[in-house]
């Protein structure tokens, strides 16, 4: 039996080559996907593996526009017959983007891959991007999922992984659900199989030291690490071909979590606080990118983007401030420069801060460490998302824009109205 496997590739992936011959190994077909690819070519593969690297405008937050393409929609569509859909690091970020893992019936976004954080006696040691090699465990039955019958129960991966933003973030109630449906794939763990939160037995510090998640059929996978990158993950690739070659059914369990509504209120800024909005001189490409992906959406609209530090000191708020400026350490005076809030016709704007922002920690402990300015009692960062809407429809259509989740995803991001 011939199987044939697309590669789908974004811009900016560099594993195609190691996918393709992991595929070989297994005695699979390696078929080239592009991005833009005759929807019909997609159709006509038994399995998909969307590849890692560093996706074309990942600017925003990973996997976030790549997750908005065509193409995706066919794979949910491919998915839904049994098909499985292996996503790799990038391909994972786009997989929970899209919604497809961990699942739900209209392909919600429920869960988060956020920034590295590394901790080691309950203290951040680092953030963001970082590469190595880690021991995965099994964490649900073998038989649960396309991708883990070839291993054994007990068995330990070690695998390569490269990524800045792999951490998964999962409501607790979600979580629970998921164990239950064995959806907790593999877990990050020592050489012995046990676990810690700490760094470096979790590198990035996943709640339930999660490495991989599934959908709820078993037939999504979405993975941080390589197990393209070794001979250590042919397992999994072995495991999907005899999952395509048995027609094994899938099994499929209910995924019942459903998150509250949000509301999004009004930013009130610290009384002891001072704000400073930062706009760059250059091009914002980030911007660009947000508004090209909702002129795809078809949204009419124009958007620009402003940094929003939010400043609390203790005393001497003038001194303070001067101190941090001249550090340089909120902005770049060669590219940006500091500004007031965007004021335009037809224009709403909200404020967008990670929940959890290690950046901005670290750049707090630079601060009060490095440059001693010990007034500096709290630091917040976040971005100014500024939309102008041409449409009469202004706010019925700027509600519809925050639903989309490109501007921000609810499990890791705040997000306020400013006007």
């Amino acid at each position: 039996m011939i199987i044939n496997i697309g590669v789908v590739q974004f811009p900016g992936s560099n594993t195609e080559r190691e996918t393709f011959l992991a595929v070989q190994r297994a005695d699979m077909i390696p078929i080239e996907i592009l991005w833009n690819s005759d929807l019909e070519l997609v159709q006509q593969c038994d399995g998909y593996i969307i590849t890692g690297g560093f996706s074309y405008e990942d600017r925003s937050r990973a996997g976030v526009i790549a997750s908005l393409e065509p193409i995706i929609d066919v794979l949910k569509n491919e998915s839904k017959k049994g098909k499985p859909i292996f996503g790799i690091c990038n391909g994972a970020q786009i997989l929970v983007e899209a919604g497809l893992v961990p699942g739900s019936l209209n392909n919600k976004t429920l869960i988060a891959l956020a920034d590295n954080k590394r901790l080691k006696a309950g203290s951040i040691v680092g953030t963001g991007y970082y590469n190595s090699w880690a021991n995965l465990k099994l964490s649900v039955p073998i038989d649960s999922n396309a991708f883990t019958r070839h291993l054994s129960e007990k068995e330990i991966i070690n695998i390569p992984f490269a990524h800045a933003e792999g951490r998964f973030i999962i409501p607790e109630k979600l979580l629970e659900e998921m164990k239950i449906n064995d959806q907790t794939v593999f877990r990050y763990c020592d050489g012995e199989g046990r676990t810690s939160k700490e760094f470096p037995t979790n590198p990035n510090g996943s709640i339930f030291n999660l490495a991989a998640v599934s959908n709820n059929d078993g037939n999504v996978l979405a993975m941080m690490p390589h197990p393209e990158r070794t001979e250590f993950g042919d397992k999994l690739f072995s495991s999907m071909k005899e999952y395509i070659e048995k027609s094994i059914p899938i099994n499929k369990k209910t995924l019942s979590y459903e998150p509250s509504e949000k509301t999004i209120a009004y930013y009130v800024p610290n009384e002891k606080s001072n704000v400073w909005i930062v706009d760059l001189i250059i091009t914002d490409n980030e911007a660009v990118t947000v508004q090209n992906a909702l002129h795809q959406k078809g949204f009419d609209v124009k958007v620009s983007k402003q940094t929003h530090w939010e400043i609390s000191c203790s005393k001497n708020l003038e001194t303070t401030l001067e101190q941090i400026e001249n550090s340089g350490e909120l902005y770049n005076s060669n590219k940006e420069y500091l500004s007031d809030l965007s004021v335009r016709d037809k224009t709403m704007s909200v404020l967008v801060r990670q929940k959890e922002d290690v950046h901005c920690q670290k750049k707090f402990d630079s601060l009060t460490q490095r440059f001693k300015i010990h007034d500096l009692l709290q630091l917040k960062r976040g971005v100014v998302w500024n939309i102008t809407i041409k449409n009469a429809k202004f706010t019925s259509i700027f509600n519809d824009i925050l639903d989309t989740n490109i501007l921000h995803n609810p499990l890791s991001h705040e997000c306020f109205r400013i006007s």
